[in-house]
């Protein structure tokens, strides 16, 4: 088992029964579903949530109608599950405008069920409608955002570093022109961060968050600082790269083919 990414057999057993329960309920299919939290990111806490989200279809006539119908499926939390989905064409109008959120999706490493001819054509639309500068935007200020929120006080919660540090990297990625910014904290701590010093203090934070609770507080990690620091003010003087023309006709060829796919596999 990848000790970065564990999923206890026992409730991915039921997470799957889940999913298999909300199909039937809702009369929908559910092609792809995945962890989208620290659990996916790899720096879970032993009380972490599994943060489960889904892309699902209708049958054919719910997308012939003329009134729009409701698009997510929102089961109430239970317990330490947490488990909502969004309908395919609103996660592709989403992808379109370059959400971030869905583009970690499909690169989760830890997946409950995929469809794989759909999960490849997701990630090859993902990768062709791909903007670096909305990506690169959304990250930026999600780190400056933590960072102002979580880390000025005079102890912090850990796991607000990694709140902090994850987002601060995936823009790193997307300014060197690394394409999407890759789920998996450690893809990018190991692709961006070279100094030693600051490795080993990123190692010791992950080892703490991997073994205490959500709440645990400590003291700052003075080297992670002064690179959170010196990185979002030196992005202050850095253009975003720059929005390119897109043919976002495969998002449309994704929906029609997933939704006959679906009438044709009942």
């Amino acid at each position: 088992m990848n000790t970065a990414h564990p999923i206890d057999p026992a409730v991915r057993c039921d997470i799957e029964a889940r999913l298999t329960t909300i199909e039937a309920e809702h009369n929908v299919r559910v092609f792809y579903a995945c962890e989208s939290g620290s659990r996916g990111w790899g720096f879970a806490s032993p009380d972490s949530d599994y943060d489960v989200r889904f892309i699902y279809v209708h049958p054919l006539p719910w997308y012939l109608r003329v009134s729009p119908q409701r698009d997510v499926i929102e089961v109430p939390i239970s317990g330490d599950l947490d488990i909502n989905g969004w309908e395919l064409r609103k996660a592709l109008g989403l992808l379109k405008k370059g959400n971030a959120t869905l583009i970690e999706w499909l690169d989760s490493p830890v997946v409950y069920r995929a469809d794989p001819d759909f999960l490849n054509a997701m990630r090859d639309a993902a990768r062709q409608t791909h903007q670096a500068e909305r990506t690169f935007h959304h990250y930026v200020h999600m780190a400056r955002r933590n960072y102002r929120e979580y880390l000025l006080g005079e102890t912090v919660r850990l796991k607000k570093y990694l709140y902090v540090l994850r987002p601060l990297l995936a823009t790193l990625w997307i300014e060197q022109g690394r394409g999407v910014a890759p789920m998996p904290f450690q893809e990018l701590v190991d692709a961006i961060v070279t100094d030693s010093d600051l490795l080993g203090a990123i190692d010791q934070l992950l080892a703490i968050k991997r073994a205490v609770g959500e709440g645990e507080h400590g003291s700052h990690f003075p080297i992670i600082n002064a690179f959170i620091d010196a990185e979002l003010s030196r992005l202050e003087t850095v253009l975003p790269p720059v929005l390119r023309d897109t043919d976002y006709s495969i998002l449309d060829r994704l929906l029609m083919d997933t939704v006959l796919a679906g009438e044709t596999k009942k």
